[in-house]
């Protein structure tokens, strides 16, 4: 799909500090891991996007339609998340 920008959000979100601590708190809320935040790095943020979104490389994010979409929920998780105030 043309017009995407989903790698470079990716890209900005994987900097974002937030993001990283809503991973940590994502890891201990659903899998009870004994993860405290600041546990995610930028790294770790970005293999996260790609497994979930099923692609080896953020640019896939671009043009393949399911990747976009799941990308998308991914975000909208993450505002939901922010907006609950949850920092």
């Amino acid at each position: 799909m043309s017009g995407q920008h989903h790698a470079r959000a990716a890209g900005i979100l994987c900097r974002d500090p937030a993001f990283r601590r809503y991973l940590d708190q994502r890891a201990r809320a659903k899998f009870g891991a004994d993860v405290p935040d600041g546990t995610h790095t930028e790294q770790d943020a970005g293999d996260w996007i790609r497994k979930a979104c099923q692609v080896s490389s953020r640019s896939e994010l671009d043009t393949n339609q399911q990747a976009g979409a799941t990308f998308r929920l991914i975000q909208n998780r993450f505002n939901r998340w922010r907006a609950r105030g949850k920092r």
